[in-house]
C-alpha cells in the first residue's frame, strides 16, 4: 500500500448497516482455518457480538472495508477478538492500526489490560501479537461454535497486554 493510500484510511465504529460487508471480510480473513467447518461468522453471530461489544472497522476513502476487530469491555480488562484484515492487505500494517483503535477504546474506558485468545492451530499469529505487546499467560479449552476436523486437538492460548495509564 502506498503512502498516499494510507492517508486516505480512517477507523470508526461499525454499525448494523456494516454487517453485510463485514461478514465476507471476516470470513475471507479466517478462511485459512480449514481445520474448522463452516464460516467464521454470519449476520446473526456478528449481530450478537455487536450487542455485547463493539466492532471497529478500517476503511479507505472509497468506503471499502479493509480491516476490523471486535472489542469487549470485561471489567478492568478489555477483550480483543476476531481481528480480520482483507487478505490482499495482510502484512501492510492495517492490523496494527485497527488494534490501536481498540486499545484507545480500552484506555478511554479505564481498562488495565487487554486479553486475547489465539488458537494453537494458528501458531503464525503468536509472533504478530507479541509485536503488538501481548505475552502468553496461559491456556484454556476451545469451545468451537462450528465443527472441528476429526482428530484435531485444539485449545486457546491466552495472551495479555498491560495498558499503561494515559497521562492526565
Amino acid at each position: 500500500m502506498n503512502s498516499e493510500a494510507a492517508i486516505d484510511l480512517h477507523t470508526r465504529l461499525a454499525t448494523a448497516a456494516d454487517r453485510p460487508r463485514l461478514v465476507p471480510l471476516i470470513n475471507s480473513a479466517f478462511s485459512i482455518e480449514t481445520f474448522l467447518g463452516g464460516t467464521r461468522t454470519d449476520d446473526d453471530r456478528l449481530a450478537a457480538m455487536m450487542e455485547k461489544g463493539v466492532v471497529f472497522v478500517l476503511e479507505n476513502g472509497a468506503g471499502c472495508l479493509l480491516a476490523s476487530v471486535y472489542a469487549e469491555l470485561r471489567g478492568p480488562h478489555g477483550y480483543l477478538g476476531m481481528l480480520a484484515v482483507d487478505p490482499a492487505y495482510q502484512g501492510s500494517g492495517l492490523g496494527r492500526r485497527i488494534v490501536q483503535a481498540a486499545e484507545d477504546h480500552f484506555h478511554r474506558n479505564g481498562c488495565q489490560a487487554i486479553d486475547i485468545t489465539v488458537l494453537n492451530m494458528r501458531p503464525e499469529l503468536l509472533p504478530i501479537y507479541r509485536r503488538f505487546g501481548f505475552v502468553e499467560i496461559g491456556a484454556e479449552p476451545f469451545h468451537p461454535g462450528r465443527p472441528i476436523q476429526s482428530g484435531v486437538e485444539c485449545h486457546c492460548i491466552v495472551m495479555s497486554k498491560p495498558l499503561i495509564p494515559l497521562a492526565q
